[in-house]
């Protein structure tokens, strides 16, 4: 109780030195007596939560944002999971741009693996069911240096993708050679790119838990994410508003994507995955959707598109989203993050994700449209 009282204190003397007013949405939803959150916000110190919601405002032909951060810190660490898959794929896009001879449809696969596949595929999947693999085709196109120059060069920071996802090789700073199809007959063979040393990383809870499971057994101390990939909120929040209005943003800040690209990029981070192609029942329309609807199965309304992308692993969970609901008129942007870990141990596969993490982030979701709903109106 104790937790839930400090935590009240805190937003009402607000995060500003000036002005208490970038906490107010939230102290009303974080505040809620849905047990889905204030569960968690009774013991607030074991779910690491930080939070940003954004509000969307138009003015003649501007779109203003308006942030309001819970525990926002990009000083300290959480492991963004799938979450790096977003900005790989807004860097392979830019670099398609700059290579005549490539093209969404092009064709290709990495030397030494038996699946050929598209970047518009790739991106597909990316983001209908957060494929490792196709994630990491993009990486292996890129480069990790490359992919973190360019989306460092557009403002958006701190980032540093260190490492593949789910792979034997997931460390390698040299890339694999890319075979790519120029036509039926005619095949280019990429050269492989040398990517600078994995420098650890030096933040506030970089090392977590109490033990971890390595090599099948168990290992007493902290796990160390220090060589892992970094990507926090801020930064996960400024690639998503740059991709979604453009217009916002100077030249230099946004990503040098054609407008058949970006279409192609927005309609593959709303689409659902029955859409295209998979079975609905085991990839049901909320799969990756953790905002609003992530706690049960039921299908989506059709006047609501989210677009976004999570990630899931080491007992954290991450959404970071645009919301647009056409009936109602009304739009938001809302990034968070909790880890759910209650024995402390890593790489046990033992996670509270169903039980408690999944449906704190749908609840804060839910509370937050009904904000906008009573904004709009």
């Amino acid at each position: 109780m104790w937790q839930r009282l400090a935590f009240l204190a805190f937003l009402v003397l607000g995060t500003s030195c000036s002005d208490t007013a970038p906490t107010r949405p939230l102290r009303k939803v974080l505040a809620s007596q849905n047990p889905k959150i204030k569960n968690v916000m009774d013991h607030l110190d074991e779910y690491e939560v930080q939070i940003r919601y954004t509000q969307i405002n138009r003015r003649n032909d501007s779109v203003v944002f308006t942030d309001y951060d819970f525990q926002v810190d990009d000083n300290t660490y959480f492991y963004p999971a799938s979450t790096v898959k977003f900005p790989a794929a807004v860097a392979a896009l830019e670099k398609l741009n700059e290579i005549d001879s490539l093209s969404l449809e092009t064709r290709f696969f990495v030397e030494g693996d038996s699946v050929e596949t598209t970047f518009a595929k790739a991106i597909s999947e990316i983001f209908a069911v957060s494929d490792n693999a196709a994630n990491n085709r993009l990486v292996e196109f890129l480069g990790q240096d490359d992919l973190n120059n360019r989306i460092r060069k557009r403002g958006v920071s701190p980032i540093r993708i260190a490492h593949r996802l789910s792979t034997s090789n997931a460390d390698d700073v040299t890339t694999k050679p890319l075979v790519f199809y120029l036509n039926d007959s005619t095949t280019s063979l990429s050269s492989p790119i040398i990517n600078s040393p994995i420098d650890p990383l030096e933040l506030k809870g970089i090392k977590k838990g109490k033990g971890f499971i390595a090599n099948e057994s168990y290992q007493e101390g902290m796990f160390d994410f220090s060589q892992k990939n970094y990507y926090p909120i801020t930064a996960q929040s400024a690639l998503l508003k740059r991709i979604i209005f453009p217009e916002a943003f100077s030249k230099g800040q946004r990503f040098d994507l054609s407008d058949d690209q970006r279409e192609y990029l927005l309609t593959a981070m709303h689409t659902l995955p029955s859409a295209v192609g998979y079975d609905k029942e085991e990839f049901y329309d909320s799969y990756v959707k953790f905002f609003m609807f992530g706690d049960n199965t039921d299908p989506m309304p059709d006047h609501i598109k989210i677009y976004n992308k999570v990630g899931y692993a080491y007992g954290t969970l991450t959404d970071c989203a645009y919301i647009q609901d056409t009936k109602n008129n009304i739009d938001f942007m809302l990034t968070a993050t909790i880890l759910v870990n209650s024995n402390g141990i890593f790489n046990d596969n033992t996670y509270e994700y169903d039980e408690v993490g999944i449906p704190f982030l749908a609840q804060l979701g839910r509370e937050l449209y009904q904000l906008e709903l009573e904004r709009a109106n």
